[in-house]
């Protein structure tokens, strides 16, 4: 069975050791950077591969770029094959918090060609809670190859969205956090506010109390109203730096609907241009 959304904690504890199933790890804090890395090696799920958000699942910043630029297509497929990950393997991503982080992965797989990717719901909290097995072994898995059929329809520029946004061609939902997106706060970027005729649906609405995400049908009525029909503008998700988008993205997905597409470089790369505008409150 092949798993390309989201796959419990249950179903990756009965495949664990199966042959070409890949566990990532991909904890991050953005206040520190390294943290994740640090508790990887301390334990993780058995057999987990560590991914670094800002070395392995970005490219570096640039003065025109966001927070977290995509990488590198022939880089990140490198990687991928560093650590044992073929085109026919299954990966499983996981975060220590909602899955954004893992959702990241996630997208990039698929974004290269790879759908054979799901995100541990529940994450590593659920596998801790599950009180299933954690080990410190980093593992070196053996190098595989892996092909690269990218498909930039998946994402947007900078550029592409404010001329879909002038021509009424695109429909744009903002994830974060509702103070964030009025401009009442910002605590990471430098400039607070929002990209004018976006609607803000903050991804932590695709989660229930407990942490995991809502079923497919709960989370097609939290959707359904934004989704274009086919003579319709498109759909793009953004964020803050282009990876709690990739949350939404996959909640989109998990619902039925595969045509929406990341603003890859989202708030923190819109504010890099003084000439794009801004706009507060709802």
């Amino acid at each position: 069975m092949t798993f390309t959304t989201l796959i419990s904690i249950e179903e990756l504890n009965q495949r664990l050791h199966t042959p070409k199933v890949s566990v990532v790890d991909c904890r991050f804090d953005l206040a520190h950077p390294e943290a994740g890395l640090n508790a990887y090696r301390e334990q993780h799920i058995p057999g987990a591969v560590y991914a670094h958000l800002d070395h392995d699942l970005s490219s570096p910043i640039t003065t025109q770029s966001g927070r977290h630029p995509l990488p590198s297509p022939s880089q990140f497929v490198a990687r991928l094959g560093q650590w044992g990950i073929g085109d026919d393997t299954q990966v499983v991503a996981y975060d220590d918090g909602n899955g954004a982080i893992a959702a990241r992965l996630w997208w990039l797989l698929r974004w290269i060609g790879h759908n054979a990717v799901a995100v541990l719901d529940g994450g590593y909290a659920g596998w801790r809670q599950a009180s299933l097995p954690v080990d410190g072994h980093v593992v070196q898995p053996p190098p595989a190859s892996h092909s690269l059929a990218i498909d930039n329809t998946r994402w947007v520029t900078s550029e592409q969205l404010q001329q879909s946004l002038a021509h009424h061609e695109m429909r744009l939902i903002d994830v974060r956090a509702a103070p964030r997106f009025r401009g009442e706060q910002e605590p990471i970027d430098p400039i607070a506010g929002h990209v004018p005729g976006a609607i803000n649906v903050p991804f932590s609405k695709n989660l229930a109390s407990d942490g995991r995400f809502l079923n497919p049908t709960a989370l097609w009525e939290i959707y359904r109203g934004f989704v274009p029909d086919e003579n319709a503008p498109n759909l793009t998700i953004m964020c803050g730096s282009g990876v709690t988008a990739c949350h939404t993205l996959l909640a989109l997905t998990h619902a039925g609907y595969d045509r929406a597409k990341l603003y890859a470089g989202s708030w923190s790369e819109w504010i890099r241009e003084p000439r794009r505008p801004i706009a507060t409150g709802e």
